[in-house]
């Protein structure tokens, strides 16, 4: 890694809590929230892992992404669910006035000064994805998101994978999967306000299996995925 690089690690859905002021709008939804839906299970556990490993900051929510989505844009059909986007004007106001743009802006003032003080800025931001969806398996353990038109993502991710595929033969490491990573979201949005050579933008997707499996296969792959990105960084 660079001596000028700063690194930061987010995670946008990293609990299913809703205010009090909000519940009576989750009537109905309730069983929703301790679903994929509802947050990302294990992201918030590894994104502390990889700010203590790295002596990163770490910028985190545990208000539930069906209060408003931290990682969709506004406008985005998504940012409001099912249990929010019907409520009155000034409720969902309310909610991005509080809950959505103080996050948003405090992790890009933080980036922006970093690049003020010439440092280049890796955003690993922690997420995780269902096994399953509409019916579909998942076919992957670990997926890297990216753009492919910045180089500096291309390469980590690429030699991020490289490290892990090394590591543990067993693992399906996949880029740009199980989404892909021009698709809306923080970092696509922030590499839009931040030029390829001063921003890298990855969104870190773990399978939920392993999480939910827990125990001694959860420690491993999080010591992993550790592990692999720290000389991936190095070679960048």
């Amino acid at each position: 890694m660079a001596r000028t690089d700063h690194v930061l690690i987010t995670c946008e859905h990293g609990g299913n809590r809703i205010p009090p002021r909000y519940r009576p709008l989750f009537a109905g939804f309730e069983a929703l929230l301790h679903t994929h839906r509802g947050y990302d299970p294990g992201a918030l556990g590894l994104a502390r892992e990889l700010a203590e490993a790295l002596a990163a900051p770490l910028f985190f929510s545990t208000t539930s992404r069906l209060l408003i989505d931290l990682n969709r844009s506004v406008g985005h059909p998504s940012l409001y669910s099912e249990a929010t986007r019907s409520a009155p004007v000034a409720v969902r106001r309310e909610i991005l006035e509080k809950h959505y743009l103080p996050y948003r802006d405090e992790v890009e003032a933080h980036i922006a000064a970093a690049i003020a003080r010439g440092s280049r800025v890796i955003h690993l931001a922690s997420h995780s994805f269902t096994p399953v969806l509409d019916g579909e398996v998942r076919n992957a353990d670990i997926g890297l998101l990216y753009d492919p038109a910045r180089p500096g993502e291309v390469e980590l991710c690429r030699r991020w994978q490289a490290r892990l595929q090394a590591q543990a033969r067993e693992l399906k490491v996949r880029r740009n999967y199980p989404y892909t990573g021009r698709s809306d979201g923080f970092t696509a949005y922030l590499r839009r306000r931040f030029p390829a050579g001063v921003y890298v933008g990855i969104e870190l997707e773990i399978n939920q299996k392993h999480v939910l499996h827990g125990g001694r296969r959860w420690r491993t792959l999080q010591d992993l995925v550790i592990e692999a990105l720290h000389p991936a960084m190095m070679e960048c």
